[in-house]
């Protein structure tokens, strides 16, 4: 445990990523305590609050101290509840085939003009059981490419699109009337992006890969998949490189989505389980396609 004078910070046990932040209240930081914690931030890539208990302004608030919000995912809840409190059990449910969907490694809005620069999530409603949420360290991934491998990468790119990797999973959504129209699934010029990221911050390269990533201009489709594919399974099959946190009501995470992966974990969806999910825009700068 590392004891800073702004808080205590212990890193995640054997692994390249993350930490586990004590001793603070994310509603009452000075801007001595949020300079030191987005420096940590930084270097960390991922930092975990125990027992917070925002509300969804004191979420939004600190969330926008790491920059201007994604306007509509200020402060939404994921979630298998229906706004009259009953449960989600339509098979073609949007928002549930959003979910699904998203227990695939990503990065969030690569398939939007700009990438997010990351997000702030918390717990409302967890369930008795698995619904956890896994990030994965795509700089270490970069760091254990060989240099042939690297090479070919860093002069690669891919699309992305929402649309395409729903379908990809069987989990299609409906092109109108969707709650999810506005966040990917109305892009008419699909995004064109890197494999190989590097941080506008730190400098630090990473993969820049994600399920959402299809169609490398210089292969076929079939290569592509493929290509992909292992470049997946390379990236997130080292224990070291993963971390897959379970949640107690109250806590709360940021993330950079910028060099890390992140994924939602399967529950008994006769269980609710309620997120609260505040996104951080990226710079354009540097997060454009």
């Amino acid at each position: 445990m590392e004891e800073l004078s702004h808080f205590s910070l212990k890193p995640l046990a054997n692994k390249t990523f993350g930490a586990i932040v004590t001793d603070i209240r994310l509603n009452e930081l000075d801007n001595r305590q949020f300079s030191a914690l987005y420096q940590a931030w930084l270097e960390y890539g991922l930092l975990i609050f125990p027992g917070q208990y925002l509300s969804d302004a004191e979420q939004q608030t600190f969330a926008a101290r790491f920059g201007d919000l994604i306007k509509g995912v200020e402060a939404v809840e994921l979630s298998n509840v229906l706004p009259n409190g009953s449960l989600r059990d339509a098979p073609d449910d949007d928002m549930m085939k959003i979910i699904r969907g998203n227990m695939h490694w990503h990065q969030d809005n690569t398939y939007m003009p700009v990438q997010a620069k990351g997000a702030v999530f918390s717990a409302k409603v967890v369930p008795q059981a698995q619904g956890d949420t896994g990030f994965a360290d795509m700089r270490a991934a970069w760091d254990a490419l060989d240099g042939g491998r690297r090479n070919q990468v860093a002069g690669l790119s891919a699309y992305h699109s929402l649309v395409h990797s729903q379908k990809l999973v069987g989990e299609e959504t409906k092109s109108v009337d969707s709650e999810y129209i506005g966040y990917g699934l109305d892009i008419d010029d699909t995004p064109l992006r890197p494999l190989l990221k590097i941080h506008p911050e730190t400098g630090r390269k990473s993969l820049a890969i994600g399920r959402h990533a299809f169609g490398i201009p210089e292969m076929s489709e079939g290569e592509s998949s493929k290509f992909l594919a292992d470049l997946m399974d390379f990236a997130t099959g080292d224990p070291q490189r993963t971390y897959q946190y379970q949640w107690t009501k109250g806590d709360a995470v940021v993330w950079d989505n910028r060099c890390l992966l992140h994924r939602a974990c399967s529950w008994d969806y006769s269980e609710p389980r309620v997120m609260l999910h505040s996104r951080i825009a990226g710079d354009p700068e540097t997060e454009s396609a």
